[in-house]
């Protein structure tokens, strides 16, 4: 049942108030007292209140017994006490704290002289006090009598009426129905407070201390040992009864600090037969000392709802210093959190001389608390404390209400245990990324080369900046001598390492780039792939390095790689998201944007371009190369072809022409009449060349380039030059060294920047192509694989079984491309080439039988996409009839892909990610989201679990580190976190492994799911509708031929498999996540 208690809406309620009080009433003279001394005390409760009751019967020479619940043999409070019992053995949590009997049989067994209550539970409980009572031991708190008068919240209000206290208006009784609330309400208005009747707890109420009213109430009922008496106070001050609590209130802790009494020790002396006049405590006496605040930290998640959380304390460190007490249950590292009692952590009291003092401590320890493995409300009660309307005491019963910015919480970064966590991941379960090969990265740490002091001397980016984009093309084609681009920070890794170069090496040797290359034309550092391998492998964000690098090297054009109308990514996107990411791009520190499209199809050409431009970066159009122009018999990319490209590329705009040759397919006579014919038709025009050196002849076609009149070409660093990687910049800058080619460069600083990565290469030996690829090949000119894909191929064929077989990759790579009409093959049409080619290898297919086949065969779904027109139309047109045989009546895309593409609304795409990742979302963020949504999502899934990463060098990174290994890690400049691993645990009954560590001089652990040993224990999978590799059908399934069935992916290919037939599922052997081996059957159809 429930009282109404309610006031006119004219009244303004302000506030609730409490006043605890000591009282004696029944006692007129202290000599009508008899002193009857305790010996031993029980606190029936547990947690806080338990342990600042034990201590206070500590500091007086009592002895103290705890009572405990089965489900609480681990908490603090049976330790605090000289003796500890178990009650309630069988009970639910919370009934063992209320069995009466037992208590009350423990107490007797062991000689207890009293038992304190505490607050909840018992503590109002009048038969519990008259138990206590029957059995001859004290009960620390009202008589039984009282605490029933007390406890009915309908008689207390008319005793208070009795004593003349102003009461809010309010039913006599308790209401039992509907009808009767409403009457109440049309007589006396709004607001109405509904309060129950036999207590319901409080909550939400404030601590402020008054006297006179709350004395009358006492006297009313003989009162005596401790109490509170809760009122609500107007906007005037006037004060309006509510109720008693005939307890130590939770909130006593207030009234200890400004008053300095101890509220418990007075319980302990009047329960004795000590009178208040004995213990000093006259109210005359009474002064109020400044102010205090109390905040109960909790296990509760104020974001929603404040439902309370549970789990382990990874980590517990509490906030200390002047004027703070700690009041705390069972808070310390490794303690356990159930869902079974109240989520109060540790009470914490900041005293000052006036309200904002004490808000500032607190504020201050609050900071100081450092909570990890449960959620608590600690931010939201930082809002509370910055809040103006509280800190000026103007806060009403409306608050939390009308201040909604309280629940914008600022996130716990918790960066030093996630990592924690990461690392011993790393160490249980080995790498989180994809490794090709098992090869352990190198122990040697690579060493920076020397950096002079001060900034770096002015490069080309100086020029970009002062005279635009115009004046910068202007500048390079005037330049005397051959200016060179330096790919080590992209596609040289790309090629050799599989892209996975992590931006921490990339920002130790930046600075020295910056001061020996200054007059490099450009720096290639982003885009291509490494935006997606940035997030989905190396889990750090590809817009971070961008801008870390270029804080790094202020003097060195950037250049990224635009997939024209893809941007960076492998598929289409709306013209506004590619126009918007290039703006986003430059103003986070990019120059110069080298376009392409992966079959030269002017109109996504065209679209890269105007997007670039109208960002105000420097356009770099480029025409992807293959076939050979000095070849007579190969006429479907001609010289002529190349020549009316460049045309229609020049009048749009471009401010830089590139020839892309990314197969390193130009020998020197090819170089010499492609960029020869390309100078004559453009003199003004600054020419780039970009190649590979798979056959090995890089070097000399890129001299030949620079001798027709190329500008510029493209280099690696020499330990990450050759082979699918570019020509090496030492031998480009020797051989032009006192020439009129000559590069300018110190041969000297090539050899101390080719010492840095060779060492750094060592980290990377899980990558590195050399561990599957011994050299080049010059059958690269009758196969035309693209120098990165020529390593994934490689790679790929021995992630399958295929690497006996990669020579028939090879060959197959140039029958798929036959197939498909003879492609520009660059991504991502070269991964569709490369998908059709060990599809074929897979299935010993020949060409014939691709072409004879092909209505019935399960091609790899970029094969089929491509068909479709997803990335543009051909040079020539698509095959046919294989195009029209695979197709069948599939939908066919017409014209530039995107342009059909409904805008995208990157508002309420921000809006989303707000709503998923919270308010930590940046114009970066948001762009990462629209050109890889689930990448993305999986990155953020992460680094919010594990961390910023990206601050551990490379080899714990991948490898994690070993036993007894002492590192340290900088989370930003100032802060190092010193790191020592100690232990790895056994495996528990959940398949974990605890972890340990020492972090900072401070034991820390984590729990670890051990994923292969989970495997084994058979734990039941838990289906998600998008993970790959899903299973679409399930056993007794009815399927159609031709049907999905399910995506096998290896590596970045991906083919779907389609039912051969209609039937029935008869058996399913694999499940989501399956790794499987060459003919490894996947399911059984019957027809």
């Amino acid at each position: 049942m429930l009282l109404i208690g309610g006031s006119r809406s004219a009244l303004g309620l302000l506030a609730v108030r409490r006043a605890c009080c000591l009282s004696r009433a029944t006692h007129s003279s202290p000599h009508a007292l008899e002193y009857k001394p305790i010996k031993k005390v029980m606190v029936a409760n547990r947690g806080e209140i338990a342990i600042r009751v034990f201590r206070a019967c500590t500091e007086l020479g009592i002895r103290t017994v705890a009572v405990y619940s089965e489900q609480d043999t681990g908490q603090m409070h049976r330790q605090k006490a000289d003796e500890a019992y178990l009650i309630g053995k069988g009970l639910p949590p919370v009934a063992a704290y209320l069995d009466i009997p037992d208590i009350i049989k423990v107490a007797k067994e062991n000689d207890v002289d009293a038992i304190h209550p505490g607050y909840g539970f018992l503590s109002e409980r009048s038969d519990f006090a008259q138990a206590c009572a029957d059995v001859g031991v004290r009960f620390i708190g009202p008589s039984p009598e009282v605490v029933r008068q007390m406890g009915d919240k309908v008689e207390a209000r008319a005793l208070a009426i009795r004593a003349g206290v102003p009461v809010v208006p309010g039913t006599d009784g308790p209401i039992t129905c509907l009808s009767e609330a409403q009457e109440f309400s049309k007589t006396y208005g709004f607001p109405i407070i509904f309060k129950a009747a036999y207590g319901g707890g409080g909550r939400g109420m404030r601590v402020v201390k008054e006297y006179e009213v709350r004395r009358n109430v006492v006297a009313q009922v003989g009162y005596e040992n401790a109490g509170t008496v809760e009122f609500l106070v107007d906007k005037h001050g006037r004060h309006y009864f509510i109720e008693v609590n005939s307890r130590l209130q939770v909130e006593h802790t207030v009234t200890e600090q400004i008053t300095d009494v101890d509220l418990v020790h007075a319980q302990l002396r009047v329960c004795e037969g000590r009178s208040l006049p004995e213990l000093g405590l006259k109210q005359d006496n009474i002064r109020i000392n400044g102010f205090a605040i109390q905040c109960r930290v909790t296990t509760e998640d104020p974001a929603r709802g404040f439902q309370p959380d549970t789990g382990r304390l990874e980590v517990f460190r509490s906030g200390e210093g002047m004027g703070i007490r700690l009041d705390s249950a069972s808070a310390f590292q490794g303690a356990v959190i159930s869902p079974h009692y109240d989520s109060l952590l540790v009470k914490v009291i900041a005293s000052g001389k006036d309200l904002p003092a004490a808000a500032a401590k607190m504020h201050r320890a609050l900071a100081e608390f450092r909570v990890r493995g449960v959620k608590t409300n600690i931010p939201f009660l930082q809002n509370v404390l910055s809040n103006d309307q509280f800190l000026y005491g103007t806060v009403d019963t409306q608050f939390i209400d009308e201040n909604q910015e309280l629940f914008n919480l600022k996130p716990v970064q918790n960066r030093a245990q996630k990592l924690l966590h990461y690392l011993g991941h790393v160490m249980v379960n080995g790498p989180t990324t994809p490794i090709p090969v098992k090869a352990k990265p190198s122990s040697i740490d690579p060493v920076i080369p020397p950096i002079p002091l001060g900034d770096p001397p002015v490069g080309f980016r100086d020029v970009l900046l002062r005279e635009g984009p115009e004046g910068f093309a202007k500048a390079v084609r005037a330049h005397k001598g051959l200016l060179l681009m330096d790919t080590t920070f992209r596609d040289a890794h790309q090629s050799l390492l599989a892209t996975r170069v992590r931006t921490h090496d990339l920002k130790e040797i930046a600075p020295f780039v910056a001061h020996n290359f200054s007059n490099l034309f450009s720096v290639e550092n982003w885009g291509g792939a490494t935006f997606d391998v940035a997030m989905r492998f190396l889990c750090e964000c590809p817009w971070k390095r961008l801008q870390e690098l270029r804080a790094l090297v202020p003097n060195v054009p950037f250049q990224m790689l635009l997939r024209g109308a893809n941007a960076v990514g492998y598929t289409n996107y709306p013209d506004n998201a590619v126009f918007k990411f290039c703006e986003v791009a430059k103003e986070n520190g990019m120059d110069i944007f080298r376009v392409f499209d992966s079959l030269n199809y002017l109109p996504n050409l065209m679209l890269g371009m105007e997007a670039a431009g109208a960002a105000g970066g420097v356009v770099e159009a480029s025409i992807s190369y293959t076939g050979d122009v000095s070849d007579p018999m190969r006429q479907k990319y001609s010289l002529e072809y190349y020549l009316k490209l460049a045309d229609e590329l020049v009048k749009a705009g471009t401010h830089i022409l590139n020839i892309k040759d990314m197969a390193g397919l130009l020998k020197p006579d090819s170089s010499r009449m492609l960029i020869g014919a390309l100078r004559d038709r453009f003199p003004d025009m600054p020419i780039h060349v970009h190649t590979h050196d798979t056959a090995g002849a890089g070097v000399a076609a890129m001299l030949a380039c620079a001798e027709a009149g190329a500008d510029i070409v493209d280099v690696a660093v020499d330990s990450m030059a050759g082979m699918t990687s570019q020509p090496s910049m030492g031998a480009i800058v020797a051989c032009t060294k006192g020439t009129k080619y000559n590069t300018g460069i110190s041969l000297d600083n090539v050899y101390d920047y080719s010492e840095y990565w060779e060492v750094t290469r060592g980290l990377y030996a899980p990558f590195d192509c050399t561990a599957t690829m011994k050299s080049g090949n010059a059958d690269v000119y009758e196969n035309e694989i693209p120098g990165g894909q020529y390593t994934n191929l490689h790679f790929q064929a021995h992630s399958m079984g295929l690497g006996h077989k990669f020579k028939e990759v090879k060959k197959s790579y140039t029958e798929a491309n036959k197939l498909l009409g003879d492609l520009i093959k660059v991504t991502p049409s070269s991964k569709i080439v490369g998908d059709l080619a060990q599809f074929m290898v897979q299935n010993s297919l020949t060409r014939s039988e691709v072409e004879e086949r092909a209505d019935e065969l399960s091609f790899p779904l970029s094969v089929v996409e491509f068909l479709q027109g997803h990335i543009g139309i051909p040079h020539g047109g698509f095959p046919e009839p294989f195009r029209s045989k695979v197709l069948k009546n599939m939908p066919r895309v017409e014209g530039r892909p995107g342009a059909s593409l409904p805008a995208m609304d990157f508002q309420a795409l921000e809006k989303q990610l707000r709503e998923t990742h919270g308010d930590d979302i940046s114009p970066e963020d948001v762009m990462s989201a629209a050109m890889y949504p689930k990448v993305f999502q999986e990155f953020k899934e992460f680094t919010h679990q594990f961390g910023p990463v990206d601050c551990l060098n490379t080899r714990l990174f991948l490898d994690g580190p070993k036993i007894a290994e002492e590192f340290e890690v900088e989370l930003e400049r100032g802060k190092t976190l010193h790191i020592k691993a100690l232990a790895l645990g056994d495996l528990n009954r959940a398949g974990q492994r605890e972890v340990f560590f020492e972090l900072n001089g401070q034991l820390r652990s984590v729990l670890v799911k051990d994923t292969v040993a989970m495997k084994e224990m058979h734990f039941h999978p838990k289906a998600l509708k998008d993970v790959r590799g899903q299973v679409g059908v399930k056993q007794g399934q009815v399927v159609e031929k031709g049907q999905p069935l399910c995506v096998l992916s290896a590596m970045k290919m991906e083919t779907v498999v389609n039912s051969p037939l209609s039937g029935t599922v008869v058996k399913v052997y694999v499940n989501a996540d399956s790794s499987l081996e060459g003919d490894d059957l996947i399911l059984e159809i019957t027809e």
